[in-house]
């Protein structure tokens, strides 16, 4: 006999149909998977196998085929181990599919233990998209992975615990209930976040700076001696961004079900901050591997990617930064395939002057040549450089002032000021469209100066020898200082503003 069940695979972040035919036929017994399935997919039959005897089930003496359809196309994961499962019981007869199951017979998804549990599965939040997009009306899969399928709407989520319960569904002898996302506020954070920029002592440039970098989504690069607070700004950066839209939280949570990164739940709201170590490689930045998986720069898609110690990484890691940044997203090729990973986040990187760290500092001495300090510059390309909208020198803080300087204004009160000016671009350029990521002509249409103000935009130009890319982000961090101000037009002051924070020779 033969039974057929839909499924799918995975492809990046998307999902392909994929049909589980399972046929039973006369012969010695023995069992064929085809269609390009790997390892973890062939090794099924083992898990299948000892799950369907451990539920009080038969494992049929047949001639046993299992294909999975398109036979051109790879499969890879163990979430096919459920429905193979379902279509040998529905292939041998053990149960016989109720009437209106069987019409509306909802997608399997789950990874069969030798005792006919469900383990949960990665990339479970694609599948159920996939699902949605094909007008399935319900979707069984692992009770561990019901809150990150409860993200999809429009569909019936039926979490289950072993496949007993599955088939006990299928045959409508018990129910499965499908499962009610809980309530949670949107507006507010879904973590409590104990680091506060009243915290910071004095640096009221850098504070101005971040929030410029916060409000618009802007690059922004800290330089300074060890110990000014380059870092400590950086790690207080994620307590004044403005919290994510839905979309932005299904797109984020979708990045890391195919990740497998567990690290953050599929319903916060607050945008992902990431701070890898300057001996990763390119391939953990930006993603890859034989079968390719997101980087860094993806898990921090609609966020920060804080690089501390910039001139540390290895300049190859540094250099594929410089495309993504442009165009949000990064194509991973490979023999088989081409993927695509989305990658629309703000850099925040930090670095010392020099070696050492204290040239140009008031009191400490630099020990550096200026050989070494020229060689650690350069492990900083000037097209890297040229990507950072605002650039900054963080002074060290005199003593006396740490000490008695008050405290600065809580991240409570910038945060209100940041998603004030987010909603403006929001409003303005469409929702999850801040001013960083505004198109040239959106830019001229959207961005366009006074005449003092494109004045002396053109004489520094002219005196700067700024390059096309620097005009265009000195146009979108006044924008946003316009913003800030809940101002329509871009006025000479706003253009003033951006520029100092182009950086002076240093850079």
């Amino acid at each position: 006999m033969l039974s057929r069940l839909p499924s799918a695979a995975l492809r990046g972040l998307d999902a392909e149909p994929v049909d589980v035919e399972v046929d039973l036929s006369r012969g010695l017994p023995c069992w064929s998977m085809v269609g390009l399935a790997d390892a973890s997919v062939r090794e099924a039959k083992e898990r299948v196998r000892s799950a369907l005897l451990n539920s009080n089930f038969d494992f049929p003496l047949a001639h046993i085929t299992v294909n999975l359809s398109p036979a051109d196309q790879r499969k890879e994961g163990s979430y096919f181990d459920l429905p193979v499962a379902m279509g040998l019981l529905l292939a041998s007869g053990q149960i016989v599919p109720d009437q209106d199951r069987q019409t509306a017979m909802p997608m399997l998804l789950g990874e069969l233990a030798l005792d006919g549990r469900l383990n949960p599965v990665t990339g479970i939040l694609p599948l159920v998209l996939f699902a949605q997009q094909q007008g399935f009306a319900s979707v069984i899969v692992p009770q561990e992975n019901a809150k990150e399928a409860a993200l999809v709407e429009g569909l019936d989520i039926l979490p289950a615990a072993s496949l007993l319960s599955v088939a006990q569904h299928i045959t409508a002898y018990a129910s499965l209930t499908p499962y009610v996302l809980e309530a949670f506020n949107d507006d507010a954070k879904a973590i409590e976040n104990d680091l506060d920029l009243a915290d910071v002592r004095g640096q009221q440039q850098a504070k101005r700076a971040l929030e410029i970098a916060a409000a618009g989504g802007h690059n922004l690069l800290m330089s300074g001696s060890p110990g000014v607070g380059k870092s400590m700004l950086a790690a207080r950066l994620p307590s004044i961004l403005p919290p994510l839209t839905m979309s932005q939280r299904l797109e984020v949570a979708r990045i890391y079900s195919i990740a497998n990164n567990q690290t953050r739940s599929p319903l916060s709201n607050q945008p992902p901050f990431r701070s890898p170590h300057h001996t990763s490689s390119d391939v953990a930045l930006i993603g890859g591997g034989s079968r390719p998986k997101p980087g860094e720069i993806s898990l921090a898609h609609t966020g920060v990617l804080f690089l501390d110690e910039l001139p540390e990484f290895k300049r190859p890691a540094l250099e594929v930064l410089r495309q993504p940044l442009e165009t949000g997203e990064v194509h991973i090729a490979r023999a088989a395939e081409t993927l695509t990973f989305p990658a629309r986040f703000s850099l925040i990187a930090a670095f010392n002057p020099c070696p050492c760290g204290f040239l140009g500092h008031p009191i400490k001495a630099c020990r550096c040549s200026d050989m070494q300090v020229r060689r650690y510059r350069e492990r900083m390309s000037g097209p890297l450089l040229d990507r950072f909208d605002l650039r900054i020198h963080v002074p060290p803080v005199e003593q006396e002032k740490l000490t008695q300087l008050p405290a600065g204004e809580s991240s409570k009160d910038v945060a209100e000021r940041v998603l004030a000016a987010r909603t403006i671009q929001y409003q303005r350029q469409g929702e999850g469209v801040s001013n960083a990521m505004l198109s040239v002509r959106m830019l001229e249409r959207l961005s366009q100066p006074d005449a003092e103000g494109q004045k002396l935009l053109n004489v520094a130009m002219t005196r700067f020898a700024l390059s096309a890319r620097a005009y265009h982000r000195i146009l979108k961090v006044a924008r946003t200082i316009a913003d800030l101000a809940a101002e329509t037009s871009i006025s000479s002051a706003h253009i003033a503003e951006a520029l100092q924070y182009r950086g002076d020779d240093e850079f």
